[in-house]
């Protein structure tokens, strides 16, 4: 534990595999106390759970759908029990739904909306509320932080993925709008947006020599990035190392956003 964000409370949604497993992981190594959200896999998240305990800190696993007002609210209750409050959210809860434009239903449409980004709003929401009404804390120079994690899709157009884009062009300005709303309270909104990260999510896209060497034709410098890679961009946004920023994305992505195919001058 290099305690970095001893004392503090953080909440993590989707918590139980991938990059929010990573996460909340590397927010309970930092010294933070983390309630893990999850939807589904009971054993999982309870293992996440215990992995993170280890560290000498508090976990729990508490299960809600984020797209849902009343999960949403009882998970936030649950935390204010357990924990006594908030400090810190990252918003991580996502899916995709992929389907061509014409072939794609208002069910996965809404599906992925309903969780990328309503999800994100109701989360916020209720951190903001319990922030308010803490008011400011000596364990961190804000009064709270909120975390989003989006995409590097919340700039580059994605055909094929249309929900999942418009989603994360969503968070971008659901984080820029809370940024400049809640500022002068010292509550710091960030996003995160990984680029390609090795989860069983895109397994198709790095599970064989040849997929991988595809895949970094867009990734100048030709490496996939890992869920730690998120989990340590994390900690540090959500530390007094970047209490001046605010209302900012940054790119995880080993250089994806430079549109690698110009690389030769076009």
């Amino acid at each position: 534990m290099d305690g970095k964000l001893k004392g503090q409370r953080a909440l993590v949604t989707g918590a139980n595999s991938g990059i929010g497993k990573a996460i909340a992981t590397e927010l309970g190594r930092a010294g933070a106390d983390v309630v893990v959200n999850y939807v589904a896999n009971d054993e999982a998240a309870a293992q996440v759970a215990g992995e993170i305990a280890a560290f000498g800190v508090r976990a729990i696993a508490v299960k809600a759908d984020v797209s849902k007002e009343d999960q949403v609210q009882a998970m936030f209750a649950r935390m204010q029990q357990e924990f006594g409050g908030i400090d810190i959210l990252v918003n991580n809860a996502g899916l995709q739904r992929d389907a061509p434009i014409h072939e794609m239903t208002l069910d996965q449409w809404n599906l992925v909306i309903n969780i990328n980004l309503t999800g994100q709003f109701l989360c916020s929401r209720e951190a903001v509320r319990m922030f308010k009404k803490q008011g400011q804390l000596p364990i961190s120079k804000a009064m709270g932080k909120i975390i989003c994690i989006s995409s590097v899709h919340e700039v580059i157009p994605w055909a094929g993925h249309v929900n999942y884009a418009a989603s994360k062009g969503g968070i971008m300005q659901l984080m820029k709008s809370m940024a400049q709303e809640l500022a002068a309270e010292h509550i710091r909104v960030n996003s995160i947006c990984p680029g390609a990260i090795r989860t069983p999510i895109n397994k198709a896209a790095w599970e064989t020599p040849e997929a991988l060497q595809s895949l970094m034709k867009l990734v100048p410098y030709k490496r996939i990035g890992e869920p730690e890679d998120i989990g340590k961009t994390t900690v540090w946004l959500a530390s007094d190392d970047a209490d001046y920023i605010t209302g900012s994305s940054i790119f995880v992505d080993g250089g994806m956003l430079l549109y690698p195919g110009f690389e030769a001058g076009g």
